[in-house]
């Protein structure tokens, strides 16, 4: 169970990665992303992010060039963020497939 500080941070970082990444999705990825959960660990040294990843044809290449990029979005969040948190913790982005799964399901409903 998390605490209420690494839920407030946690809705705190979801909400400016979106804001990145809805400024460089379509400019730098090609893709429109969707940041979904963000979880962050009780120490607050790491920030997990899982990410809806919409209309790109291969989603591991997409994945690959956000985490080659986590420096400079790390970054860029530390700017946004530089008066609420005293350190910006560590950033992993995985890809959230729960809706590919959720279509899934509904297609073999329907079958």
């Amino acid at each position: 169970m998390d605490s209420t500080r690494q839920q407030k941070i946690a809705k705190l970082i979801q909400k400016e990665l979106a804001d990145i990444f809805r400024q460089d999705g379509l400019n730098i990825y090609h893709c429109m992303i969707t940041v979904t959960k963000t979880t962050v660990t009780k120490d607050l040294s790491i920030a997990r992010s899982y990410l809806s990843l919409f209309k790109t044809e291969n989603t591991e290449n997409t994945i690959k060039a956000i985490r080659s990029n986590t420096k400079d979005i790390r970054f860029r969040l530390g700017q946004q963020v530089k008066n609420q948190l005293r350190i910006i913790p560590q950033l992993e982005f995985f890809v959230d497939d729960s809706l590919d799964y959720i279509e899934n399901i509904e297609q073999l409903l329907k079958k």
